[in-house]
């Protein structure tokens, strides 16, 4: 404890990190430097979507996504760009990449042996967690046991070659996101790394799994209730020493560590008076730092302004100050633990872990995390919408949202430059350059390392070191997805909504009874399509639109992510449906909407109202209208049951009829 006769001693502090990557690898490249010389000291790549999902920027499902969420990775040409001038050795990487992440690890391990870097000495994590996947992020590709498979294979590889890199990151961080509490968050994400330790077990000797535990590493969620997500994390530390003691028989106390990196919640910040975002942001960042004993490794911050577009420069510099200030400026790290022996946080830590628990015993006795997938899906579902309903109700206060909503307009958010705009000719260009790495590359060369990495993972050999090989040799990243989607098939996630009513019946009875009097109208129940075009897996929202208008009476149609505007207009045409629901949160929706809108006119449907949801600035909310788009809603329109009310009114018995 320091006094006035003695220096105090500090602790060092965590890493600092900003999620980050846009438009290209270069403009990437670029911000990464720019970042680390502001005083950031790792990086946390962002990928864009059809990277995540193993598509080359010119598939057809990658249009309008290239450089929109992420920084697009097509082959090593792009990885290389990506990390010029920043010396791998000497750099703690967080990628976060699930489904392909054996190619990226690929790709990066080439890139530092062009840089003359020592392999072993590699540091950094590939999140590589594909169960929070299919049940809130749905970036997968492959179904869960062959994808099982390949996380593992990644973890024995790099226990061999790669001592100092974490193999895999279990990522609870869209489970909150997806509306999981913090029992569910818990028992959910421990019961992924039991599937994964158990997996590995046979892949390793048994000399070597201790230290393999001591591998995986985590990546959580801290929302703005941030005792209780302290007194989480506290349980997450201690539930993992008891897992690692009881179950692997882990006695060394350095392999029984919960490390964790964390980014704190995006999901509670606001359109409406995004200023307020600041406070919640520094907040939700004190539930990881004030407790010694279960302080994070790595703090990423989002920015103020997320909800509104994509951060600008200065935007990711404000959150890495942030960081700076709490680290440097405050005694907090001269301090051993400040709530060890505190009752309140004791008993809200054992509460937590007594139901984390139940929720374990439950998914252990279904089959474990994998066998369990669609159980989750429904109940995190479940969890959304109560959490929905309440901010709806003003029994959870967002300040700003549902009360104390008026408010001087913020200076923060005017002008051209508020948020960065992605330039549209980012997409042709990396398609360009694409085409010239296709062009100027060995064909057979490539064609001969497809082959290798065919056979290893039709044989069961580990794919890292043909994956390495297919780097080198310049495959894409789409050809190394479409030999794992050949060999393994694609995935259709569960969309976790049920065909029948839930039992919720709070504010409903006044829209039930529009719905009615609509149905007796039309003669049957009024049916709605709710889709999500494009490569955005971001599906609570869709998710929370279909269950209200199913718990009101309508007739729902919800197929999930990843589909093309085709299909949507295809099954529009099929089911006969009264009106459209779309979902796009990537920021792709200008392109994705003009492709819908003029299927929906060549397929003489115009008639059929179409409705759009996402992060939608007001000039594009505009240009969607005049397209022919009904209605436009983005994160400030939190109340379902107006948005169901506008459903019924834009469906219209009259034009059914003439149908």
């Amino acid at each position: 404890m320091p006094n006035d006769t003695q220096t105090p001693v500090r602790d060092r502090p965590w890493l600092f990190r900003t999620y980050a990557g846009h438009s290209t690898a270069e403009a990437s490249n670029a911000l990464y430097r720019a970042n680390l010389a502001k005083g950031q000291t790792g990086l946390s790549v962002a990928f864009d979507l059809p990277t995540q999902t193993g598509y080359d920027s010119d598939h057809e499902l990658a249009r309008g996504e290239v450089g929109k969420v992420g920084v697009p990775i097509d082959h090593l040409g792009d990885m290389r760009t990506l990390f010029d001038q920043i010396p791998l050795e000497q750099m703690n990487t967080s990628m976060t990449i699930n489904a392909p992440a054996p190619w990226l690890l690929a790709l990066y391990i080439a890139v530092a042996e062009e840089q003359g870097a020592d392999v072993s000495k590699l540091q950094g994590t590939v999140q590589n967690d594909l169960i929070k996947e299919y049940l809130s992020r749905g970036t997968y590709i492959c179904p869960p046991k062959p994808s099982l498979r390949m996380i593992t294979d990644v973890a024995a590889y790099t226990r061999e070659h790669l001592p100092k890199w974490n193999p895999m990151n279990v990522c609870s961080y869209h489970l909150q996101e997806a509306g999981a509490t913090p029992e569910q968050e818990l028992s959910y994400a421990l019961a992924t790394a039991t599937a994964v330790l158990d997996d590995l077990r046979g892949k390793v000797a048994p000399e070597d799994f201790p230290g393999m535990v001591g591998r995986i590493s985590f990546f959580v969620n801290a929302g703005i209730r941030f005792v209780t997500e302290m007194c989480k994390m506290r349980a997450f530390v201690e539930l993992w020493d008891e897992i690692c003691q009881e179950r692997y028989g882990v006695d060394d106390p350095k392999h029984r560590r919960f490390r964790y990196g964390v980014q704190v919640n995006s999901l509670g910040l606001t359109e409406q008076q995004p200023e307020n975002n600041v406070y919640r942001i520094l907040i939700e960042m004190l539930a990881v730092t004030l407790s010694k004993s279960a302080r994070a490794r790595a703090v990423q911050l989002p920015a103020w302004n997320e909800a509104l577009g994509l951060p600008r420069p200065f935007d990711q510099q404000w959150s890495i100050r942030m960081q700076q200030i709490l680290a440097y400026e405050t005694d907090l790290l001269e301090y051993e633990d400040l709530f060890e022996g505190n009752p309140a946080v004791t008993a809200k830590v054992e509460e937590l872990k007594r139901n984390a628990r139940a929720e374990l015993a439950q998914i252990d006795a279904m089959g474990g995390a994998v066998a369990a997938i669609e159980h989750m899906k429904s109940r995190l579902v479940e969890s959304n919408s109560d959490r929905i309903g309440r901010v709806e109700t003003g029994a959870t206060v967002v300040v700003g949202v549902n009360r104390w909503v008026d408010g001087e307009p913020s200076p923060l958010t005017s002008g051209e430059d508020a948020i960065m705009v992605v330039d549209p000719s980012v997409e042709a260009d990396q398609i360009a350059r694409l085409a010239a790495w296709r062009d100027s590359r060995d064909g057979a060369a490539v064609e001969a390392a497809l082959a290798a990495l065919r056979e290893a993972a039709a044989t069961g050999a580990n794919i890292m070191p043909p994956s390495i090989a297919a780097a080198k040799a310049g495959a894409t990243t789409g050809e190394w997805g479409d030999v794992m989607r050949a060999v393994f098939g694609q995935y259709r996630g569960p969309t976790g909504v049920s065909k029948s009513p839930s039992n919720r019946t709070e504010g409903l009875d006044e829209i039930r009874a529009e719905v009615d009097a609509l149905a007796g109208r039309l003669g049957r129940r009024p049916k709605f399509l709710v889709g999500k075009p494009g490569l955005d897996g971001h599906s609570n929202g869709a998710e929370q639109i279909a269950a209200r208008a199913r718990d009101c009476g309508m007739d729902i149609s919800y197929e999930g992510i990843r589909l093309t505007p085709s299909e949507i207009v295809a099954a529009a045409k099929a089911e006969g449906v009264d009106i459209v629901g779309l979902s796009i949160l990537s920021g792709s929706h200008m392109p994705l909407m003009e492709s819908l809108m003029r299927l929906m006119k060549e397929h003489e449907l115009t008639h059929i109202p179409v409705v759009v949801g996402g992060i939608i600035p007001d000039e594009d909310a505009r240009r969607l209208k005049a397209m022919g788009v009904a209605k436009v809603y983005t994160p400030k329109d939190f109340e379902l049951n107006r948005i169901m009310f506008d459903v019924v009114g834009l469906i219209s018995p009259e034009r059914v009829a003439a149908e």
